[in-house]
């Protein structure tokens, strides 16, 4: 498909990027989270992304113009539950290649754009549906959030101290990992399918399924007996001295990943523990190895020590916070994060040598871009009455 042009507050660019996803036409029914995030990443690999925005926005009070989930996306406002609303969305699906909601199940049925509709209009679509439970089972209909996913599916339990609950990490494993990238994964798939020669089809992609399928590897070390179902007493939760975090003298933290004998090895002697350290593999002195660990971390800054293990293979880093690390001389090298309308944030990922992805348009705005879909999309309905109203956020 050639490029579109459409109108950006900076001027003409084009509708969809470079990336290995020019071409690729994606409908994002608006949502929160994990689905948005998906469609972004769609979007940051050259996919024209269409958001449909519902009019009075999502009811979050967050200020669009900072959502960077919606970077590379061009949005309208469509009502679902007006008498046209259905029938325009089915007109984006019809010319699209993927669709990606995020709604309870059956709701997307009743507002008339549920994958059986949207397949009698496009057979060869891909219907992606993101939902935290599933589509179906006991708790399909519940609502819940990232921490009450992980937490069934034993992966919240496997993280913090032995002695403390479990540490919230985000919702980074739930929503994002276990969520939008098998999200992601399963589209592109289906439409690998698809392109093939099969039928378009759903892809339930489910936020319990894909954080039990990131532990995989924890299972089977359970299974050999090589996991201890309990936190911090394994090699890979905090329970090793030789891999986890460390206290500096002002209050900062340094990061060990210690593990093979050779990295330990240069881990202790740069530390200045060698004559001191017990031996590495009796369990039975674990805890007084990671005294001695400790108390000599807490002699020096976080910059201090960060300078003593610069350019080893101790496998130990500074633990930076999220302002710092976009200054870090590796992450600065190799552009890892990028400014764009102001904003510093997470650049694309991952690379390609011949098509590579690009942040090009700041997150849309609800509604901003009607025009330009309809027009781009050969679907002139789409930019009469007041679907088209963009909305305004204070």
């Amino acid at each position: 498909m050639l490029h579109q042009l459409c109108h950006s507050a900076g001027g003409l660019m084009t509708a969809t990027g470079t990336g290995p996803l020019a071409g690729v036409r994606v409908v994002e029914l608006a949502g929160i989270g994990p689905g948005p995030f998906a469609a972004m990443l769609l979007a940051d690999l050259g996919a024209d992304v269409v958001r449909v925005d519902r009019p009075g926005g999502a009811g979050l009070g967050i200020d669009p113009a900072y959502d960077l989930t919606n970077r590379n996306k061009r949005s309208v406002i469509i009502d679902l539950k007006g008498p046209e609303g259905p029938g325009l969305v089915l007109d984006l699906a019809e010319r699209a290649d993927i669709l990606i909601e995020g709604y309870r199940p059956g709701v997307a049925e009743r507002l008339g754009v549920g994958p059986e509709d949207c397949l009698a209009r496009n057979p060869g679509l891909v219907y992606g549906r993101m939902t935290g439970w599933g589509q179906d089972g006991p708790l399909a209909q519940r609502a819940g959030h990232d921490i009450a996913y992980i937490a069934i599916t034993g992966t919240l339990g496997m993280i913090g101290s032995p002695d403390e609950g479990p540490t919230v990490p985000a919702n980074l494993v739930g929503d994002y990992a276990g969520g939008s990238l098998y999200l992601v994964i399963g589209v592109l798939a289906a439409l690998q399918h698809a392109r093939g020669g099969g039928a378009g089809q759903v892809v339930d992609a489910a936020i319990v399924d894909g954080t039990a399928h990131l532990a995989t590897m924890i299972h089977g070390m359970l299974a050999a007996g090589g996991w201890q179902d309990r936190r911090g007493a394994n090699l890979l939760d905090g329970g090793c001295p030789f891999y986890g975090t460390y206290e500096t003298s002002d209050g900062q933290y340094m990061a060990v990943g210690a593990l093979e004998q050779q990295f330990y090895d240069e881990f202790i002697r740069l530390l200045g523990i060698e004559d001191a350290a017990p031996a590495r593999k009796d369990l039975a002195r674990w805890a007084e190895l990671r005294t001695t660990i400790a108390d000599r971390f807490r002699t020096r800054t976080r910059e201090e020590w960060a300078a003593v293990f610069e350019g080893s293979d101790a496998c130990v880093a500074p633990v930076l916070s999220l302002k710092e690390a976009p200054h870090h001389p590796h992450l600065a090298a190799r552009a890892t994060f990028t400014a764009h309308g102001g904003i510093t944030q997470p650049a694309p990922a991952p690379r390609f040598s011949a098509t590579p992805g690009s942040v090009r348009r700041p997150p849309a705005m609800p509604g901003a871009d009607t025009a330009d879909v309809a027009r781009d999309w050969d679907l002139p309905g789409l930019s009469a009455g007041p679907a088209s109203t963009p909305v305004q956020e204070a």
